[in-house]
Order: structure tokens, then sequence, then C-alpha cells
């Protein structure tokens, strides 16, 4: 199973349906707390080239957020990449 990363914060209602759907799909993600550690936003902006929360990765490839990555499941791509 790939390694799955999560850019979030506690607030966002995004980041927890993003959460939830890797759960369907058996995956705990490593969820890196922007509010924790503010510093990290920086790190997320230079990988992803976006300012907002969920930013997500499976592997070393970025997903995007929430609804791209709903878009991969509806497209049934979801699965695969996830076994990379």
């Amino acid at each position: 199973m790939a390694q799955v990363t999560m850019y979030s914060t506690r607030i966002c209602p995004y980041c927890v349906m993003a959460e939830k759907l890797l759960a369907k799909k058996g995956v705990s993600p490593e969820k890196i707390l922007l509010d924790d550690d503010p510093a990290r936003r920086e790190e997320m902006v230079r990988r992803a080239g976006r300012t907002t929360v969920p930013q997500i990765f499976i592997g070393e490839r970025h997903v995007g957020g929430y609804t791209d990555l709903a878009a991969l499941d509806l497209k049934g791509e979801l699965e695969s990449l996830l076994r990379t």
C-alpha cells in the first residue's frame, strides 16, 4: 500500500471527508496538521502549489484536495494509485 500524506487542519470539513474516504479504502494517512506547525504550510505550498487544505499526496504524487481525491475514486483510479 502506498504512503498517503495529507496536509490538513483540525477545523477543515474537507479534510475530514478526505480522511473518511481514505478510511473506506483501508488507508490511514499521515496527517501533517498545519495548526500544530504553521511553518509546514510553506512546505505544503512549495510541494503542492496550492494554499488550501487538504493537500493529499499518494507516494510522491500530488493528488490535490478532497474533490480531486473523490473524482479519482469515481473514475475507479484511486484503488490502483493506493496499491502502488
